[in-house]
Formats: structure tokens, sequence, C-alpha cells
């Protein structure tokens, strides 16, 4: 796996058809991904859902059936079975591809039995708010596995292993209650997200990791699947409702158990990078967050046009603030039109924003299938409307993917000095060359760089083809380079 210039690609969306075409579908793309300069995949959870055949994967059931019990209608998940899920992580290794999983340890849902047990009510938008009263009540909380018959684990999950769900029966309420056990007598988990008061409830039945058999069984979990798969990471769903002392003890003891090490990415979704650096600062760096300021300047600049000034656009991100821990996105499955945290980047300006994330020094880029290979889908909006979603593939991302493993090496120069165009240069090593990518959400752009005189009498060409002329730098290495409105150019040298 060559991580010198890493780029990871999310090799799923929300509204990916299913039919268990998913994990054939990566072991056939194995070997164009890595000629393309793909070093990672990250792949959708690969574990029974709730919903079975039909679960993206975040309803969470059973962390042990990868397609390979008949469990919640299908032997198979959305994605295929056990099989094709290890033929595709095979094919991908076998291209020097690294695989990461996606871990959704926050909640379980579809238990197999209810149980009578104690509840408090908390008020939902805040927590902290839990009445004294003590309501007795059937809850969803116990997982069994019948048709797993034990096989691979034997643990049994109850509501000591939860602290929290959002529907009691017997009486029969919808909230968010607050389950009486031996582990929530101090209320919810603390350091988690202070959003409505506490975020430690999100959804399902809430796993409490104060529970220790909870903690080691999940620790389990980790080795198993890693001897079962051999992925080569993971990426951590939700974070910010989960406390931090936990996922700072599961990332240690995974790195000390894994062969080589694991490449871990962690979604804590808010665009206050304060709150970003602060879950850092808990887990002691020992996992790289989603950039979510990053993209949501992304989606605010794809809107504005040219009245967002893109030299403010790293302002107040990851990236900015600590680029070692920073993973960088245009889109993604939450945030793709009619996802519960829509905020798509609009068509014209990801070429400009991919630019930006694959070819710049700084941060881990990582790509949205459906902006390598589209999708078309429908859903119902908030609204209550039908809409027919059209994502397109955008035809400069293959070659920008390209130019990042061929082009982006060495020193970094800015020049982002100007609202509407800017621009930076990678200076190339001894061995690799570099590249000058300049940009402009207005009109024509054009900024004149001085690149230094190992640059001198040289001439360049736009590896995107959206300029025809070439460009040729004087005798101290000053040379002027363009680009159209709206659009982006990479420069490099003409053999």
């Amino acid at each position: 796996m060559d991580m010198r210039n890493p780029t990871l690609l999310q090799f799923f969306h929300w509204y990916y058809p299913e039919g268990g075409q998913l994990w054939p579908e990566v072991a056939d793309r194995a070997a164009s991904l890595a000629e393309t300069g793909i070093s990672l995949v990250w792949l959708p959870p690969a574990y029974k859902g709730e919903s079975g055949g039909y679960s993206v994967g975040y309803d969470s059931y059973d962390l042990f059936d990868l397609g390979e019990f008949e469990q919640k209608g299908s032997r198979a998940t959305k994605y295929g079975d056990k099989e094709q899920l290890i033929a595709a992580i095979e094919a991908l290794k076998a291209h020097g591809v690294g695989t990461l999983l996606d871990v959704v340890v926050n909640h379980k849902m579809g238990a197999d039995e209810k149980e009578r047990v104690l509840v408090n009510r908390a008020n939902p938008d805040n927590r902290e708010e839990i009445s004294s009263e003590v309501i007795e009540a059937d809850i969803w909380t116990r997982f069994t596995f019948p048709a797993r018959g034990g096989q691979h684990s034997k643990f049994v999950w109850d509501y000591k292993c939860f602290n929290g769900v959002d529907h009691i029966e017997n009486p029969d309420e919808n909230g968010v209650f607050k389950i009486v056990n031996d582990y929530t007598g101090d209320g919810w988990n603390e350091q988690v997200d202070d959003e409505l008061g506490n975020f430690d409830y999100l959804m399902g039945a809430n796993i409490d990791f104060r529970n220790h058999a909870v903690t080691e069984e999940l620790k389990y979990w980790a080795r198993w699947v890693m001897d079962e798969v051999h992925c080569s990471g993971f990426r951590l769903d939700a974070v910010k409702h989960i406390p931090a002392w936990f996922y700072k003890e599961w990332i240690e003891h995974v790195q000390e158990v894994a062969e080589q090490p694991l490449f871990i990415v962690a979604e804590y979704w808010s665009f206050e990078v304060d709150k970003l650096m602060q879950y850092i600062d808990q887990v002691e760096g020992k996992t790289m967050l989603f950039d979510a300021p990053l993209h949501m300047n992304f989606h605010q600049a794809s809107l504005q046009g040219a009245d967002y000034d893109l030299s403010q656009i790293f302002n107040d991100t990851l990236v900015a603030r600590d680029p070692w821990h920073a993973v960088t996105i245009v889109a993604n499955h939450d945030t793709q039109p009619l996802q519960s945290l829509e905020a798509p980047v609009e068509a014209w300006f990801k070429p400009l924003a991919y630019a930006l994330i694959l070819l710049r020094e700084n941060g881990v880029p990582t790509v949205f299938y459906p902006d390598l290979y589209g999708a078309s889908y429908e859903d119902e909006g908030g609204d209550g409307g039908q809409y027919r979603i059209e994502m397109p593939v955008i035809p400069e991302l293959d070659t920008l993917i390209r130019a990042r493993r061929d082009y982006a090496h060495g020193v970094q120069t800015e020049w982002f000095d100007h609202p509407n165009c800017v621009a930076f240069a990678r200076s190339g090593t001894e061995e690799l060359p570099g590249c000058v990518v300049i940009m402009s959400n207005g009109d024509e752009g054009e900024k004149t760089l001085e690149l230094g005189e190992g640059l001198a009498n040289k001439r360049w060409h736009d590896l995107l083809g959206h300029r025809e002329e070439n460009v040729e730098s004087d005798e101290h290495g000053n040379a002027t380079f363009r680009c159209n409105g709206g659009s982006v150019s990479v420069w490099v040298l003409s053999e």
C-alpha cells in the first residue's frame, strides 16, 4: 500500500442500490482503483442491520453477522454476503489497496426480545433534565441473535448494556428515556458532545460503555473482524455521541493487536473546529477526524459563486489548525441531497474543491463514490415532495486523483491574495515533479508567479485540458498562468 500521498475513496453512497452488488463491484474495480491512485477504500458497515438486506448499515443489529446468517429476512446484507466481502477485500489487497471498515457501536437496533425495566423520562431538548419519576415499561433491549446461535460470540446484550431508548411499551410512549440499571445512576456518559445538554443518546438502544463487559465485547469483536477480513483500518461512526475515553482505549487495543499500524478516521460532525481539537486532545491524537468545517466552506463557496472570498476557504478548518489529524472531504453519504446533513457542493465547484484537497500537502483527501462513478436516485424531501436526484460524474476527478500521485510533491507555496482567484504551487523533488494549480470562482483568472531559478526556461501545459496554450517561464523562473472562469487548471511541466 503506497501511503506516500494516500487517497481515500468512500466506496458507497446512501442510495446505492440493494441486491448484493457492492462487494462484487469493489472486486471488479480493484485493479482500476489502484491504477488511478486510490490507496484506501472505505466500505459501508458490513454487518447485519435491523432492516436486513435493505439496510445501509447504520441501524446496527449484529456485528458478528457479515452476511453469513439468515437474520432480519436475509442472509446477505444490502452489499452482498460474507464470502463476497472477503473476496472484495482480498482483490483490493492484491492490487495494493487497503480497506477501512465502518464501525457503528453507538447504538443497536432490532432487538430480539423485550424486557420489563424501570426508566426515567429525559427532556429531548436538554437531556440533562431527567425526571425523578420512575416508570415501569417494556423496552426492546435483549439481543440473543437466535439464528447465529452463539457462533463467533456467545455474548447476550440486555438492558444493562444500554442507557437509553426512544420508545417504551406498556405504557406506549416515544421520547428519550434513561434506563435505570447498575451503570446509569450518574445519568448519561461524559466526554460526549454538549449539544442538547448531553448528546450521548442518539437513536435506538444506546450502548453504555461504563459496562465493562460491553467494552470488552467490542474489543473482542475488533480482534475477530480483523482476523476474518484483514482490513487496514477503521472509520468510526458518530463519535460525538460516544465517550472519548472509550475510543481512546479501543484504538490503543486494536493498534496493539494489529499486524501493522491501522489507519483510523473518526466522524465527529461539527463545524466548530474547537470541538474537533478538543476531541483529538481527549483521545490523545490516536485518530484522525473528517474536516467537516472545510466541507461546509466548500458548500457555501459553491452556493455563493463569485461572492465567496476564495482566499478565506481554509479559515476555521481542521486542516489549517491540525493538518496531521485532518481527513478532508468534499461530500459524503450524510451530506448528499435528501440526506440528514444535506449540504451538497454544487457540481461546478467540485473540481475546484477536489483540487484543493488532492493537490495540497496537508490532510488525507477523501473522494466520494458518486463523484467518480455518478449516482441517480429518488427519495422524499423534507417538504414531503418526491425528488429525482442526479449526481453526475465529475469529469476532472480521475485526472486529479492521478495528479495527486504523479505531481503533488515538494514544498508548497501559496498565492491566496485575491478573493476570486487563488493559486498554489508544489516545487517537486529530485525524483518527482511538482505542479501549479490556479482557480477562479469568478471571471477568467491570471497570476504571474515567481517559481525560482530552478524552474527557469521551462514549458508548462494544463493537465486538465481546460486551457490550450502552453506557458513558458523566463530566465528567473517567472511565468503567467491562467484559468477559465469558475474553473481550475493544473499546470505541469511538458516533456
